[in-house]
């Protein structure tokens, strides 16, 4: 079954063009017959047309640009004897101020024929006046070859003169195998919704009409790019203005990926990492392929339970070193990432528990607490009292007050030895004060009665 892709492919001349020099965009659209089926709630030919006007719109004020239409498979019906394999038409050429009419052109397409991709490249290249500009080929289909040519021995030929080709290929609901089929013409990506392939027709538009991309490596401890899956802001420059966010992304080539962003302004990056890491002052250089470093080397923390009978909640928080703010909380037997370096961590159970520890890159650093046991009491009347716990050497450490004015209560608490020291509420005098010691085991409950 056929797939709705799309390729774009960039025509340039040897010499370099500044961004204000004249770009040519040729759309080219694909109007066979398989075009004609259902895609969410609309045909693939409706979604093609409604996202490609929609586009052409959002050109009409681009300065320098000019923009034309070729449209294959709507001349000739598609038959079970026959197809026609010529059928591929430049309906719009090259004109400047002519979105209307290549708009007007799209509403009036019909599919109802075959799919002659490598003619309609090899046409498309003659399409344009000539290599003065920039010029782009934006090719929307849904399927692969269905002629006798090969989409692949025409992006050499058009090599071999002396064009050089940079293809896009955006499959939708397509598997990568068999979008592996499309590296002989250029790079590929996949697309599942209709969103996601208007964002990826907006991307390919930007990339053609800025000429500048961006990759930011996120560098571990080794400055390889390797860390990733990670929300980036882009300010303003010394504002609060956010101009782009991204989810960092290693693409299918085990490399950043390539993002599309606006050379005219001076960036502020924020990787929310924990913490987060700045670089301020960024500058794009125009018509290149930019690389951003930054240093994010990240390791992870787990708190885990050695005996626990069963799935205990308990939180802790995780400081920087040398801070005093919680910079984040998580719970028990959950890991986090971090960026390397000393941390402390209070883990919330009674009582709390104290560890600094390091994390290192691309490891886990475990801390390992016994499972908590439970206190359960009674009283006959109200009391007041606090429970403490005994140290090693000795000594006392308050735990937590007990409830004023309840007759019983149940405590979760770490293993060790307890008192608890209470008088009742009614009693004024401190000579009434009664102690209990008990002592508190994993996964277990002891009862007392006060």
């Amino acid at each position: 079954m056929k797939k709705l892709f799309l390729i774009s492919l960039l025509f340039f001349a040897s010499c370099s063009y500044g961004q204000d020099s004249l770009t040519r965009i040729l759309f080219i659209l694909d109007a066979s017959n398989s075009m004609n089926a259902s895609w969410g709630s609309q045909t693939r030919i409706e979604a093609a047309k409604e996202l490609l006007a929609k586009t052409v719109d959002g050109l009409k004020d681009v300065p320098n640009l000019e923009i034309g239409l070729r449209v294959y498979g709507h001349q000739s019906p598609i038959t079970a004897t026959f197809q026609d394999c010529n059928d591929t038409k430049l309906e719009v050429p090259f004109a400047p101020n002519n979105f209307s009419q290549v708009k007007t052109r799209i509403k009036s397409i019909y599919a109802k024929g075959t799919t002659p991709i490598a003619r309609s490249l090899e046409a498309a290249a003659g399409d344009f006046p000539d290599q003065t500009s920039r010029n782009i080929i934006i090719l929307i289909t849904d399927g692969l070859e269905a002629c006798d040519n090969d989409p692949c021995v025409i992006a050499k030929k058009l090599h071999d003169k002396g064009v050089r080709v940079t293809p896009f290929v955006i499959g939708l609901g397509m598997d990568l195998s068999y979008l592996e089929k499309f590296k002989c013409i250029g790079s590929y990506s996949d697309a599942e919704t209709k969103d996601a392939f208007a964002k990826v027709l907006h991307n390919v538009v930007n990339k053609a009409l800025l000429n500048t991309t961006v990759q930011i490596n996120l560098n571990n401890i080794n400055h390889q790019p390797l860390e990733t899956d990670v929300t980036m802001f882009l300010y303003k420059e010394n504002t609060n203005e956010l101009m782009y966010t991204f989810t960092h992304t290693i693409n299918k080539h085990g490399n950043p990926d390539t993002l599309i962003i606006d050379p005219k302004n001076t960036y502020d990056l924020v990787v929310n990492t924990t913490p987060r890491v700045y670089k301020k002052g960024i500058i794009l250089q125009r018509n290149k392929h930019n690389t951003i470093e930054v240093d994010c080397p990240q390791g992870y923390i787990k708190a885990r339970f050695l005996n626990a009978s069963k799935p205990y909640q308990i939180d802790m928080r995780i400081i920087q070193s040398g801070e005093h703010r919680t910079l984040n909380t998580q719970k028990i037997n959950k890991s986090d990432k971090y960026l390397i370096g000393t941390y402390d961590v209070e883990i919330l159970t009674l009582p709390r528990i104290y560890i600094t520890l390091n994390v290192n890159q691309s490891s886990t650093s475990y801390i390992d607490i016994k499972a908590p046991g439970f206190l359960k009491y009674k009283v006959s009347n109200s009391i007041v009292g606090q429970i403490f716990t005994k140290n090693s050497d000795g000594t006392w450490d308050w735990v937590c007050n007990l409830k004023d004015k309840s007759l019983y209560d149940t405590w979760q608490l770490q293993p060790g030895l307890y008192k608890v020291i209470y008088r009742q509420k009614k009693l004024k005098s401190s000579s009434y004060t009664m102690e209990k010691e008990f002592r508190i085991n994993s996964n277990t409950t002891t009862s007392l009665r006060l």
